[in-house]
């Protein structure tokens, strides 16, 4: 049988068609347009931003000089705005995803073509900042808009930013500044975060506090010039000054109690550890005890009051416009009373105790300051306030302001 040799049919390569990696998805922030493509974007984080930008500005005025290092940048939009609007000298844009390389660089490309100013790179943060730090490539500012409670890279980024440079750090992790899970803050912050009424605000002491400690293990200390709470996500973010040498504050990192029986709140120094109490009373388990943490002013009123000042030479406040930011930067200026205490009193807590319908926040803050206390609205929780008056004060001007109410 004769047989034919098997000749295997001719294939034509099959062309595929092209297309863009990414859907093209354009937005505009501040004038600024750009594309985010499929990368992770909020309009919600605005705010975190323009913070970030006036901050960055205003180093750059004082210091003549601005290198920014974009740990986490996402597609670019804070880099871009840290080139445009801050004049920075340079950007180091990184995102792990080197996927969002052509995004980065076609924002970049929008505060001008000086490939100098600006380069892209793809590495996982910490490996960049240990790098930036072997190289001695240091940075004046270095923002890191992480996700969750992930807290590795402080030590990194404390090593690859300059002495007297500044540090955005960023916590999301709403779940465990609520007193949910305590080992998770100990294991990524240093503290055993219990439950407690003011948890958004624990939430920025908490980030505060676990960079004081990296800081500390290095030899350098840090200054908190603002801290920044959002509810969209909820977002933690904390502006930090960098120096060398130990904290000559040492009484600002401890621990925070709360008392559910009289609702005052204290805080204990290390050398109180087994002798903590309210003086209220002597009953088991009514004290609740978080830290360590941050204990200080969460905020530089004399850098906030500049950033004010620079928001409205920009437009971004005044003449009705920016109400939004101008609001928050002036209540967190009136917070950073030095007199004023850790924590916040939501105004439902006063007027259930004393069993009474909540007063307008306007009325009680100036009942407070009437009585010579130091009082003002919380940027964290629009129906609290910040006092050094205490529980039972509080609640006895609540009733005097509903009698005075009915009365009249």
């Amino acid at each position: 049988m004769l047989s034919l040799p098997f000749k295997p049919p001719i294939l034509k390569p099959l062309n595929p068609p092209k297309c863009s990696k990414f859907q093209s998805q354009t937005e505009t922030e501040r004038g600024l347009s750009f594309d985010v493509g499929d990368t992770f974007f909020r309009h919600e984080s605005s705010t975190g931003r323009d913070l970030a930008v006036l901050s960055a500005a205003i180093y750059k005025k004082n210091n003549s000089a601005l290198r920014v290092l974009d740990a986490m940048c996402g597609c670019g939009i804070r880099s871009l705005r840290y080139l445009a609007e801050a004049d920075a000298d340079f950007v180091l844009a990184n995102d792990a995803n080197d996927d969002y390389g052509e995004i980065i660089s076609g924002n970049l490309e929008k505060a001008g073509k000086e490939k100098n100013r600006w380069a892209v790179k793809h590495l996982e943060a910490n490996r960049l900042l240990t790098e930036c730090y072997l190289e001695r490539d240091y940075f004046d500012l270095i923002d890191v808009d992480s996700f969750g409670s992930e807290s590795s890279y402080l030590r990194s980024a404390m090593n690859a930013v300059k002495l007297d440079g500044l540090l955005y750090v960023t916590s999301t992790d709403g779940y465990s500044s609520g007193g949910h899970r305590p080992q998770h803050t100990l294991a990524a912050y240093g503290a055993y975060v219990q439950h407690m009424p003011y948890s958004n605000e624990i939430g920025l002491r908490m980030l505060v506090g676990g960079a004081i400690r990296e800081a500390s293990v290095l030899g350098f200390h840090v200054q908190p010039l603002f801290s920044y709470y959002s509810y969209h996500g909820p977002v933690f973010r904390a502006l930090l000054k960098v120096r060398r040498g130990r904290s000559p504050i040492k009484r600002h990192y401890g621990f925070i109690s709360y008392c559910i029986h009289c609702g005052n709140s204290r805080a204990f120094q290390w050398n109180e550890l087994g002798r903590m109490r309210c003086p209220c009373n002597n009953v088991p388990g009514s004290l609740i005890v978080s830290g360590p943490v941050w204990t200080g002013p969460l905020h530089s009123a004399s850098f906030l009051t500049e950033m004010l000042k620079l928001a409205t030479e920009w437009g971004w406040v005044g003449n009705g416009t920016g109400k939004h930011l101008e609001s928050l930067l002036k209540t967190m200026i009136d917070e950073s009373d030095p007199v004023l205490p850790f924590g916040y009193i939501k105004a439902d807590e006063i007027a259930s105790r004393a069993k009474v319908n909540s007063p307008s926040l306007s009325s009680l803050v100036n009942a407070l300051h009437q009585e010579g206390y130091a009082a003002c609205r919380s940027h964290i929780a629009s129906n609290a306030i910040k006092t050094n008056c205490p529980m039972p004060g509080c609640v006895r001007l609540v009733k005097e302001l509903r009698q005075s109410s009915m009365t009249s």
